[in-house]
């Protein structure tokens, strides 16, 4: 979390939240959000080349006029299909005029992705991204609630789930990197984004290697039933309740389920410690990596081809 702070505030996103400056914040999520679907490395050099769309490029293009009835609003934008490699829509009489493809973005999906979120903020949101999260929360609070944090999440995540090409692993990969940088002032942001998790493939697949799945009898293939209840999202969270997070650093909260994925995260990641992932063990066979921290607790159940 520290880490994130001072990432965040080095680009502003603190200050943005704190301003209300939607602008920024948007362009900060468009870029995360592009990341999704291949390797970091690989968007990152593209985006480094090419740009990403912007708050400011988008609007301007909306505001100067566009003809075709899919930019109207929010609502109308469903079902675009703007392709970039065929160059076709679902309004192709318009798309010479239509401002997406003027986006150099990697694939037609993104641009899609870009102007669904853009259209989401101003006619959902209108235009002001943290007075939309705040009243989301205000209207889910519920002390009372055992579900107090799901119920929270699911306010915000909900309705965004419904703009075009995110999943609800990038929104909560995104979004926690944006709560989690709030200033003081908003500790309920703080709050939520350390209860986000993001189940990747890495964090799937080392709970079924570790046998923790087959422990919960809770097998299942990654995807979304890694976020049903008694999936890995259940487990990491019910895991994280059973650790003190402020063990490690005294300013995070007592149950940190971010920080827990996180580290199963960097355990096996490439560019993290680099232990447990398919580059270093042969999924057809259990794993045998007698160097592993964990090796003697650990089931090394194979993975076969069942859960990568």
């Amino acid at each position: 979390m520290d880490e994130t702070r001072d990432e965040n505030n080095g680009s502003g996103l603190t200050v943005s939240i704190r301003n209300g400056d939607t602008p920024a914040l948007f362009d900060w999520l468009v870029a995360s959000l592009s990341y999704q679907g291949i390797a970091d490395q690989v968007a990152e050099a593209y985006m480094d080349l090419y740009g990403s769309a912007t708050w400011a490029g988008i609007d301007r293009h909306v505001s100067q006029g566009v003809t075709c009835p899919k930019l109207k609003s929010y609502w109308h934008f469903h079902g675009c299909r703007y392709g970039k490699l065929r160059w076709t829509c679902a309004e192709p009489d318009h798309i010479e005029a239509c401002p997406l493809p003027t986006h150099y973005l990697r694939n037609g999906r993104l641009n899609q992705m870009a102007y669904s979120l853009f259209l989401f903020i101003r006619d959902i949101a209108d235009g002001d991204l943290v007075g939309w999260i705040d009243s989301r929360f205000r209207a889910a609070e519920d002390s009372a609630s055992p579900n107090r944090l799901a119920g929270l999440r699911e306010a915000l995540i909900g309705p965004l789930r419904e703009v075009y090409g995110v999943s609800d692993k990038v929104l909560t990969m995104t979004l926690s990197g944006i709560l989690l940088a709030a200033p003081g002032d908003r500790p309920l942001w703080v709050e939520v984004g350390a209860s986000m998790i993001a189940i990747d493939t890495l964090v799937h697949n080392f709970l079924h290697r570790t046998g923790i799945l087959h422990r919960f009898d809770a097998v299942h293939a990654y995807g979304l039933p890694c976020y049903r209840p008694g999936g890995c999202a259940s487990i990491i969270e019910a895991v994280s309740e059973r650790i003190d997070a402020r063990q490690f650093n005294p300013a995070f909260p007592r149950s940190f389920p971010r920080f827990v994925q996180h580290a199963v995260w960097r355990y096996c990641s490439q560019n993290g410690l680099d232990v447990c992932n398919g580059n270093r063990i042969d999924d057809r066979k259990s794993c045998a990596n007698v160097y592993c921290q964990i090796h003697n607790i650990c089931d090394r159940i194979a993975l076969h081809n069942e859960a990568i």
